[in-house]
């Protein structure tokens, strides 16, 4: 059986008196994992029950008391396993899980899946503080899109030349059309497992507007059509800054309306803004976020443009966006910064995990690295050390250019 790379963190926290909340878009797998879990406790011997909250029976039982819970819990001296998936539908979801684990936490574990309405909700933050972990579920990283594809053996090459410096693959040219195949069509598992090309796009765009249609009902969205409009600005822009002035011009929509659906698009893991990195508040622009999608994928097809890298004019945002889901994966979205001053001098990213440890502008093609042009940055920040990642020419060091100095 495949299993995500979270796939360990969670069962490793299953022992923890934490509650486990397992956060992620629509589709990315949630449902899926817990029932990976299910199986894992049942093969070990740790009492289990899953709940799924689409049954309105269980819902209604859920809601009438939480403490109803107890009742679905199978008869056992260990601790029980309670795996809660959609527990957005429950009418008060912070105050149920709270009573639970403030009653019951020593012989009963929550692990539990929510969409984006559950965790807009200020009363989540607020009440469950010091009573539950976190855990975030993006779509697939690139080693997972190798294994869910069935291409394992490709996954293993790639290790082999992170590992092994001097090593030169045969299969790198395999490795290239697979990473290419990934920026274009994204990491959903429902769109990673499908082989064929327009059936691929078919999936995501049922996603698009089937799964992000209740996105947006959950979250109260009152003008779908502005709504996605924002989205699609976006999605064009990746790698842009927001100038919510300009897109409320743009959308006819009060400022406080796009505020609005940027934190909903955000709270619903389709994008992710990110903040400047300044110390010289005068010089440095220090204001406004760049956005990035958290899947290439879906931002293709809010696009509509499924072309080749060879041919597509986008193809250098396309790449910077790529190079964005990687750091996320590795350091979290919450350590990625960039840095632009106000005479429009930029750098992609800085990461800011703890002290500033590395600065990365990202280009498409060799050719267009010129270090000369940095220089006010390297006096600036001569402690940040800037590295650059180019997609093209893709060689043997690609892997160990782009994963290793972040590691």
């Amino acid at each position: 059986m495949i299993h995500r790379n979270l796939f360990d963190d969670l069962k490793n926290h299953l022992s923890k008196k934490e509650f486990s909340i397992l956060t992620g878009a629509r589709q990315t797998g949630k449902s899926t994992l817990l029932k990976q879990l299910e199986r894992y406790c049942r093969e070990t011997e740790i009492p289990v029950v899953f709940l799924n909250l689409e049954n309105k029976t269980i819902l209604a039982e859920l809601n009438e008391n939480p403490l109803n819970l107890l009742k679905f819990l199978p008869e056992s001296d260990k601790r029980t396993v309670a795996l809660v998936d959609e527990i957005q539908y429950l009418d008060d979801p912070s105050n149920f899980l709270k009573l639970l684990y403030d009653e019951h936490a020593d012989h009963l574990k929550i692990v539990a899946t929510g969409s984006s309405a559950f965790y807009i909700d200020n009363q989540f933050r607020d009440s469950l503080a010091g009573r539950k972990k976190i855990f975030q579920l993006y779509t697939c990283t690139f080693d997972e899109y190798l294994e869910l594809s069935g291409k394992s053996d490709l996954r293993e090459e790639k290790e082999h030349l992170l590992r092994n410096a001097d090593f030169n693959s045969t299969y790198i040219d395999y490795l290239r059309v697979e990473w290419e195949s990934y920026m274009i069509y994204g990491g959903y598992p429902a769109v990673v497992t499908e082989p064929d090309k327009q059936e691929k796009i078919n999936r995501l765009k049922d996603i698009r507007d089937s799964f992000i249609k209740r996105d947006i009902l959950e979250s109260g969205v009152l003008n779908e059509t502005a709504f996605y409009s924002l989205f699609r600005i976006l999605a064009g822009q990746s790698g842009k800054i927001v100038n919510v002035n300009e897109l409320s011009t743009t959308l006819r929509a009060k400022n406080d309306t796009i505020d609005n659906y940027l934190t909903i698009l955000q709270k619903c893991f389709h994008i992710s803004l990110v903040k400047p990195f300044y110390r010289n508040l005068r010089k440095e622009l220090v204001k406004m976020p760049k956005v990035f999608l958290l899947d290439t994928g879906l931002r293709n097809c809010l696009l509509n443009n499924f072309q080749p890298l060879a041919v597509r004019a986008d193809r250098g945002e396309l790449w910077e966006n790529t190079v964005f889901r990687i750091l996320a994966d590795q350091i979290g979205t919450e350590a990625i910064r960039y840095w632009r001053t106000s005479g429009g001098n930029e750098i992609d990213f800085i990461l800011s995990e703890g002290d500033p440890s590395n600065a990365i502008e990202v280009k498409f093609d060799h050719n267009q690295v010129n270090a000369n042009k940095y220089k006010l940055f390297k006096e600036a920040y001569p402690e940040i050390p800037l590295q650059f990642l180019w997609l093209h020419p893709f060689g043997q060091d690609f892997f160990r250019r782009t994963y290793l100095p972040f590691e």
